[in-house]
């Protein structure tokens, strides 16, 4: 299951936003440093609408459900449908760091153990401007933000000392010591150790192979994914973000790589307690397209290059998420290891095909149904059954 944490100085609304996102008050929000101390962790589905549609065609085609639910989108608690099972995101909410944390400061040594245990950061940024609030810093959430990034960075430099102290000057060990090195010297410059990761970018010194041999061992804080959320007042949140400057411009210019999202917790919090339609119509009165919490699980999606599959049946509609370019058998192993195993073949359809014809076996009169191998690629939204032998 993807990790993401969520990070930034004692009071920028982590927590608040945390509680949003979960629906329900389970962190401590308070208007003091470090209400947050162990991580608060909790589990949400990336709602896609696609499942919506497969169950209700699942529900008139196979259990004989009216046909008029097709065009409606709240159903009646008294048509049956398929359980529902989105893909999940655990989202962890990690204490205010402060400057200094690399050194211990204001528990930062714990602090940043958590977050090497994430797959991907959220990095909450205050904008509000809200003066009962307690400000752990200054006024400009650039200079903000640069705390949060700047011990990030600074705790990945001692990584790597820590790492070259022990090689030493071990002649057998200088091609380690070469790559430690760039990588030290990058981050010393200010920059992000994903920025040279060749996953992520071609023109980088550092070859896969190396990059997996004595990079990826080190969990360097910087080698994730991150996402910035600016957290803004709510008037501005359906315009334009109440940012100082070109603060907008610069953060989107330094870190073209990274999304950044402008939200406001205090209205995502609101938005957390009322219903599916009334969220609808409040956000509209706003002029606000899309709630940023769906901004936020998408983004975290497609950051980590995840994609759907679906498989559907009357015992349930669910979407499994898996890397982009994996192919048939790794699909397969998401469901269980003894699909890899025993693997045969996989019935694909394109949900575009299934939501035409509306069944397996009318997609199969038509063409549309795929027999594939191990090696086939998976595309997001195929509907996927898989063939397993004994």
């Amino acid at each position: 299951m993807l990790k993401v944490g969520i990070v930034g100085l004692p009071n920028v609304g982590k927590s608040t936003l945390f509680n949003a996102i979960l629906k329900r008050e389970q962190a401590l929000s308070a208007n003091y440093p470090f209400a947050t101390i162990e991580p608060n962790i909790g589990v949400v589905d990336v709602v896609d609408k696609r499942l919506d549609t497969l169950a209700k065609l699942v529900a008139v085609n196979e259990m004989g459900a009216p046909k008029n639910i097709l065009h409606i989108q709240n159903i009646d608690s008294s048509v049956k449908l398929p359980p529902i099972v989105y893909a999940n995101i655990e989202f962890v909410d990690i204490a205010g760091l402060v400057e200094g944390a690399n050194k211990g400061e204001g528990l930062g040594n714990q602090f940043l153990a958590n977050i090497r245990e994430v797959d991907m950061i959220i990095q909450v940024v205050r904008d509000f401007s809200d003066p009962n609030i307690v400000r752990e810093h200054s006024k400009n959430p650039d200079v903000d933000s640069d705390v949060i990034n700047s011990e990030l960075i600074y705790k990945d430099l001692e990584s790597i000392e820590k790492k070259l102290k022990v090689l030493g000057n071990d002649t057998k060990k200088s091609k380690e010591i070469n790559i430690l090195n760039i990588y030290f010297e990058h981050l010393n410059k200010g920059f992000f150790a994903l920025d040279i990761n060749p996953n992520k970018n071609d023109n980088t010194p550092i070859s896969k192979e190396d990059y997996y041999e004595f990079i990826k061992p080190l969990f360097l804080l910087t080698d994730k994914e991150m996402i910035y959320v600016f957290n803004v007042d709510d008037p501005s949140v359906g315009s334009t973000p109440n940012l100082s400057g070109d603060s907008q411009q610069n953060i989107t210019k330094e870190y073209k790589e990274r999304p950044v999202i402008y939200i406001s917790a205090k209205l995502e919090s609101e938005l957390s307690s009322l219903s599916n339609e009334d969220q609808k119509a409040y956000l509209q009165e706003l002029g606000i397209a899309e709630a940023g919490l769906d901004k936020i699980t998408r983004a975290c999606f497609n950051k980590l290059g995840l994609i759907s599959y679906f498989t559907a049946g009357v015992k349930e509609v669910r979407a499994w998420e898996i890397k982009k370019e994996s192919n048939a058998l790794v699909a397969a192993g998401r469901i269980h290891t003894d699909f890899m195993k025993n693997f045969i073949k996989a019935e694909v359809i394109a949900y575009e095909d299934y939501v035409k014809y509306g069944t397996k076996l009318l997609c199969k009169e038509a063409g549309r149904l795929r027999l594939e191998g191990k090696e086939y690629i998976v595309k997001d939204g195929d509907v996927i059954e898989f063939k397993i032998g004994a």
